[in-house]
């Protein structure tokens, strides 16, 4: 069977035809219920076998705009605009106050890999993300990996000065267009200004069946039904495990277990069983997710109140992909199973 692109809009197929076990994806509808989910598309080698709530209705992915942008960035390498290995001093990439000499060694690939050591003030922090950050100057760039939003924000800049375009532009005109997006619109796109930082957020709205088309182009490795939208090196080098925090792996604005999969993440989870070992997953706060299993040719999009939850109610949401893993009896997607190569 070949691999199955949407066209205007994603075909809905009969869920227990294609082997899926209803009854737990009834369960998996009932977690998301509780977890306070707005929309949920399931795509299985490339038709809608499951969903939650409204598909079209646009929701603040919140930090899932850095998948986005990491894909773009994977264009203009390819494209010539941007170099991995360009400093921040090469690029006049500056801050409120400044940065120091040392912070300005910082490279784009560093800014990619949450790895520049540069520890200044950001827009768009969680309370969270400002208590976890490092006294200014305490790491070498690439020396510590840390998730950080200026490193993330700094590629928004670096993006616009690179391209002379906006951060929307270039996911509606690069990524949009061509995977035939139903609903992004450049002016779904809105800036997040602020005194700490002269680099704003770069914040977007989606629809849960857009990104779902997002999560298919990084399964069928950056290709969109003959078109090689993102290229394929990059789609690999971005899903690596470039740092690992104990728990998860991060590669270039992905979160990832790495091509070596499981391996790397010894703790245990009941919600880690039906899962295949190589999976990447874009995140947002409060609950915004793409999950992508390509060895089983599913992705999952997830869009959902942006509330506060206690951690069991936080559970609810690994408890829904957990039982949509576990309601795909079938075996392994043949035109999917395989690992990107190393020279892929």
């Amino acid at each position: 069977m070949s691999t199955i692109f949407p066209e205007d809009s994603w075909q809905t197929v009969d869920a227990e035809a294609q082997g899926w076990r209803t009854d737990l994806l009834k369960k998996a509808s009932h977690a998301a219920a509780q977890f306070g989910s707005i929309s949920a598309v399931v795509v299985h080698k490339g038709q809608v076998v499951a969903g939650v709530g409204r598909f079209d209705e646009k929701v603040l992915i919140r930090s899932m705009r850095k998948s986005f942008l990491s894909a773009l960035f994977g264009i203009e390498v390819e494209r010539g605009r941007i170099e991995l290995d360009a400093t921040m001093q090469d690029l006049a990439i500056d801050d409120v106050d400044g940065l120091s000499h040392t912070e300005k060694q910082a490279t784009v690939r560093q800014l990619l890999q949450a790895r520049s050591g540069i520890y200044h003030p950001a827009l768009a922090e969680s309370k969270e993300m400002r208590a976890a950050k490092l006294p200014r100057g305490s790491k070498e760039p690439g020396s510590h990996w840390l998730y950080n939003n200026w490193d993330f924000n700094a590629l928004g800049t670096i993006y616009e000065q690179a391209t002379g375009h906006s951060v929307f532009e270039g996911v509606y005109r690069d990524i949009a267009v061509p995977i035939g997006m139903e609903d992004f619109q450049a002016s779904d796109g809105a800036y997040l200004k602020g005194e700490r930082s002269i680099h704003p957020a770069y914040h977007m709205k989606m629809t849960a069946r857009d990104l779902a088309r997002f999560g298919w182009l990084y399964l069928n490795r950056g290709n969109w039904n003959g078109q090689q939208v993102i290229p394929e090196n990059w789609v690999h080098e971005s899903l690596a495990a470039h740092s690992f925090d104990g728990t998860n792996g991060y590669g270039y604005m992905w979160w990832t277990t790495g091509h070596q999969g499981e391996a790397q993440n010894p703790k245990p989870s009941v919600y880690r069983k039906h899962l295949p070992p190589f999976r990447y997953f874009a995140h947002g706060h409060y609950g915004q997710m793409i999950a992508v299993m390509p060895e089983r040719g599913v992705v999952i999009s997830h869009l959902a109140q942006s509330i506060e939850r206690a951690p069991e109610q936080m559970a609810k949401l690994w408890e829904f992909v957990s039982l949509i893993m576990e309601a795909h009896t079938g075996v392994p997607s043949a035109q999917n199973s395989c690992r990107p190569s190393k020279n892929s």
